[in-house]
C-alpha cells in the first residue's frame, strides 16, 4: 500500500499521552506541515502557535474548563499544543484551519506521535479569561481559534486502536 494512503488509514486520535517531550525540530516540521496546507485563494490568513510548557498547556485547559463548566478538564495532557488561528473576517477561515490540522495530524503521526483534535475553544474565543491567555500566546486580537492540535507520545495501548469507519462511498460512472 502507499505509504500516504497507509499514514492516513493508520491515524487514531490518541487521547492518553506518555509524559515524555517532543523534540522542537520535529514540532517545527509537524507546524510547518501545517504551513503547507491548502487555504482559500491562497490568502494564508492564519497563525500557528506551538506551545511546550506543562504549566501554560495547563493554565490554559483550565481556563477553558472553567468557561465550559468541566471541572478536571485536562485536554488529556499533551506534551505540546499547536494552535492555529485565523482572521475571523476571514471568510474561509474555518475551513483553511481545517485544512491545517488534518496536515498537523497526519505529519505528526508519520513521526510516531500521537495527536486529537481539541475544538472546545472555538466558541469561547472571547471570553475576556481566555482571551487573556490567547494574548500572552501573542494570538492576534482579531483572530479565533478554530481547533487545536494536542500532540504527544501515545500511553501504552492507545496507538494501536482498532476502528471501523463507516461512512457510504457511491460512484457514479
Amino acid at each position: 500500500m502507499n505509504t500516504i494512503i497507509e499514514n492516513l488509514l493508520s491515524r487514531r486520535s490518541i487521547r492518553a499521552f506518555k509524559k515524555e517531550d517532543i523534540p522542537m525540530a520535529q514540532l517545527q516540521e509537524i507546524a510547518r506541515a501545517g504551513v503547507y496546507a491548502p487555504s482559500a485563494m491562497n490568502r494564508q490568513t492564519w497563525k500557528f502557535t506551538v506551545v511546550t510548557r506543562q504549566e501554560t498547556i495547563s493554565r490554559l485547559a483550565g481556563v477553558i474548563g472553567a468557561q465550559l463548566n468541566r471541572a478536571g478538564y485536562d485536554m488529556y495532557q499533551p506534551a505540546a499544543l499547536i494552535i492555529p488561528s485565523n482572521d475571523r473576517a476571514t471568510v474561509w477561515g474555518r475551513e483553511d484551519n481545517a485544512c491545517a490540522l488534518e496536515n498537523i495530524f497526519l505529519a505528526a503521526h508519520s513521526l510516531g506521535i500521537g495527536s486529537v483534535w481539541i475544538n472546545q475553544l472555538q466558541g469561547i474565543c472571547d471570553e475576556p479569561p481566555v482571551r487573556a491567555v490567547l494574548d500572552e500566546f501573542q494570538l492576534p486580537a482579531n483572530h479565533v481559534v478554530y481547533g487545536i492540535a494536542a500532540l504527544g507520545y501515545a500511553a501504552d495501548g492507545q496507538e494501536n486502536k482498532e476502528v471501523v469507519k463507516t461512512g457510504e462511498i457511491h460512484v457514479i460512472e
